[in-house]
């Protein structure tokens, strides 16, 4: 988000459901201005070094909406597992869904 690389927060920080509904507030918070201000410059800049270097922010931030895909198919497997009923993730239910309010 044009910052620096922060160390992950601590564990112990997150002691109930609020504590982390309250971290990720704040994470979506920064995501939202950061997409809110982007340019088409901004999108093809490459501003990262090492195996990194040569990337645009536009791939970066294509892989972040991907690997959350990823994690969350992750998430429901396992909540199927453990016999959790769970609802649909195809993103045409949302639109279905968005478009009808």
């Amino acid at each position: 988000l044009g910052q620096d690389f922060q160390d992950p927060p601590d564990q112990d920080s997150f002691t109930d459901l609020d504590s982390i509904r309250a971290y990720w507030d704040e994470i979506e918070q920064k995501l939202h201005g950061y997409l809110e201000n982007l340019t088409d410059d901004d999108l093809l800049a490459q501003p990262l070094s090492g195996e990194d270097e040569g990337l645009y922010v536009w791939q970066v931030l294509l892989h972040v909406v991907n690997h959350g895909t990823d994690h969350r198919a992750q998430l429901l497997r396992l909540l199927n597992d453990l016999g959790v009923d769970t609802l649909s993730q195809d993103y045409m239910f949302y639109i279905y869904a968005t478009a009808a309010r």
